[in-house]
């Protein structure tokens, strides 16, 4: 088995309706890291954001730690404590979707930064939407 690169890596996301993508986004990270550390948007910040989840918080944070690869999932409040966040938790790799390419390039003063491809053809919103006007059934 090889070495992992890194000991600590932080993420963080919304999960709501949680698919493929956030499942294989969190493989990708487990594969760089020993631990994998999980911040999940409180629904108070997503309001805040102009966001609504289908998913209440509680619900979307047990989905995520259920998950065997994550070592620990935090709640996130506000952009800003992602700083505070790498520091607390002794992060030494922070990861978020390529879609945020350069957003958060200032955490490099405090550890890595990677951006990792989303998983192609699924994401939140488009589930949404498809709820929201069903083409037709496909199951």
């Amino acid at each position: 088995m090889s070495e992992k690169k890194y000991k600590r890596a932080i993420t963080y996301g919304t999960y709501d309706l949680f698919h493929i993508g956030h499942l294989r986004l969190l493989k990708r990270i487990a594969n760089l890291a020993e631990e994998v550390y999980v911040a999940v948007s409180s629904d108070e910040f997503n309001a805040l954001k102009g966001k609504k989840c289908i998913v209440p918080f509680e619900n979307r944070k047990e989905i995520v730690e259920a998950l065997r690869m994550v070592t620990k999932v935090i709640r996130e409040d506000n952009w800003e404590q992602k700083i505070s966040d790498v520091q607390k938790y002794g992060c030494d790799l922070f990861v978020m979707g390529s879609d945020w390419t350069g957003k958060f390039d200032f955490l490099k003063d405090y550890c890595d930064v990677i951006y990792l491809p989303r998983t192609e053809g699924v994401s939140t919103t488009e589930i949404k939407q498809d709820i929201k006007s069903p083409k037709g059934s496909s199951c």
